[in-house]
């Protein structure tokens, strides 16, 4: 059987058309038709079937793709590790990552990895936790970082770091001599949030609308990045609850200032996903195990 059929075949399901597919394989379509059919006289069924003009896998070509991705992912894995027992090629480790993490974690942990690992390369992608679980899923990478609890039977999942929120605001802050103040005292502020779909956002609301303050606080602005809301709080425009992560430098430098919550304590888990192949590559778990050390 021919690989690239495979991987075509692939890619012609996660694109949902021919002609996507062909385009980013720099090929024509007749030619992807042709790999298609090739498998299809393979197995001796129909893998696609048009249905009001879109195209939709058969039952058959359900059942192909969840083979299909783990053949090419251990081919792969095979070209990998023959390249890495003759020398002709240096591992990469294919990490993916929510904002947060692949922002303000991993970039200290990989350089320190890479330190005692100087021949190991890797590759990280950044996103939101839906669409790092989708390219893990579809074996493009090797292990995920997210902030969000996964629920997905085909996953190994662990908990590896705990990150607190805190309140911030600007260095000079009218309670900045103040060992701490009342949850209530926060309606007399102006809260800077995280845009609506935020998880972060969500995790504070839920925390604060428990203490019944969530309707009295008054909201500012809404922005979509960590570094804009630091950078508004900074300029004095209002108060923001952030993962302690994200605000470490600025807490070190005196440009923001914790303010401490009477009897208020938010933390949230940070996980460790990998889909549960029956060959990893060694240096993965050697970063799992790195990742451990470093976080507990």
């Amino acid at each position: 059987m021919n690989i690239d059929n495979l991987k075509m075949f692939c890619q012609v399901v996660e694109e949902g058309s021919i002609s996507k597919a062909a385009r980013l394989g720099n090929i024509s379509q007749p030619a992807v038709t042709k790999q298609i059919h090739q498998l299809e006289n393979i197995y001796g069924t129909l893998l696609f079937e048009r249905i009001n003009g879109k195209l939709n896998l058969t039952e058959a070509g359900e059942v192909l793709y969840h083979y299909a991705r783990e053949m090419i992912y251990y081919y792969n894995r095979s070209l990998e590790s023959v390249a890495e027992l003759v020398k002709t090629q240096t591992a990469t480790l294919y990490i993916g990552a929510s904002l947060t993490i692949g922002e303000y974690l991993l970039p200290g942990l990989i350089g320190s990895f890479r330190k005692i690992n100087p021949n190991l390369k890797f590759s990280l992608i950044i996103g939101n936790t839906p669409y790092i679980l989708s390219k893990l899923e579809n074996n493009q990478m090797d292990i995920a970082f997210v902030e969000s609890a996964v629920n997905n039977d085909s996953f190994h999942i662990e908990k590896f770091a705990e990150d607190e929120l805190i309140l911030v605001a600007p260095y000079h802050h009218r309670w900045k001599d103040r060992p701490e103040i009342h949850i209530e005292e926060l309606a007399e502020e102006q809260m800077i949030w995280r845009e609506a779909d935020s998880g972060t956002r969500l995790i504070v609301e839920n925390a604060l609308n428990k203490y019944g303050v969530l309707d009295q606080i008054e909201s500012v602005m809404e922005l979509g990045s960590m570094q804009s809301i630091k950078s508004a709080v900074e300029a004095d425009l209002g108060v923001s609850i952030l993962p302690k992560l994200t605000v470490r430098r600025e807490l070190q430098y005196g440009t923001l200032r914790e303010i401490k919550i009477s009897g208020f304590h938010l933390t949230r888990d940070l996980f460790m996903v990998k889909k549960m192949h029956r060959f990893d590559k060694p240096e993965l778990q050697n970063f799992i195990d790195f990742v451990r050390q470093q976080t507990n």
